[in-house]
């Protein structure tokens, strides 16, 4: 089965839907399809965790949408590979959401004459095709840690080249760590 195209659910405003109960019958959702996303955190995890990295990349959504899990993965890869390419093992990457939200869709009959056999489905409920996450406004979608600026200058180049994955416009805002306090 095909994916639907992203504009079916990117841009519509949608009322999270994650509720699974331990029992069966009192749950609206009966099976939850698996993430595609494989890992979260990739890179040099431990020097992360010790503030080796005084540049970090926020990649910021500028618009309310939801990015289905399969786009996240893609974008995760992407930055991955060519990071990988580019800096070695020295950079950081992380993706900050996790797609909750199940997407549902009302399967339609196709082929001749389906449009008289078709009626009276004007608010049907659907079933569960895939995961999404929820992302507002100036949420942080992903992190990158980098070591120096000429790294910096590379990884805005790559993350520049994500733009066409994500279906909202997104920005790179530069932080530094916060320092633990001793």
């Amino acid at each position: 089965m095909a994916l639907r195209k992203s504009s079916s659910y990117s841009k519509r405003t949608a009322r999270a839907y994650t509720r699974k109960s331990k029992k069966r019958t009192k749950s609206y959702i009966k099976t939850i399809p698996n993430s595609k996303i494989v890992k979260f955190k990739m890179g040099d995890i431990k020097g992360f965790d010790k503030n080796e990295y005084p540049i970090i990349l926020n990649i910021i959504s500028k618009e309310n949408v939801q990015l289905r899990d399969n786009a996240i993965e893609a974008v995760r890869q992407h930055l991955n590979r060519f990071l990988q390419l580019k800096l070695g093992k020295e950079f950081y990457l992380e993706a900050k959401i996790y797609p909750h939200h199940i997407l549902r869709e009302n399967k339609m009959i196709a082929g001749a004459g389906a449009d008289r056999m078709q009626t009276g489905m004007s608010h049907a409920f659907g079933k569960s095709i895939g995961r999404a996450a929820l992302v507002k406004s100036d949420q942080t979608i992903y992190i990158v840690g980098i070591k120096n600026q000429k790294a910096e200058a590379e990884a805005r180049k790559i993350i520049k080249s994500i733009k066409a994955r994500l279906a909202c416009k997104i920005t790179i805002k530069t932080t530094s760590p916060v320092k633990p306090q001793n």
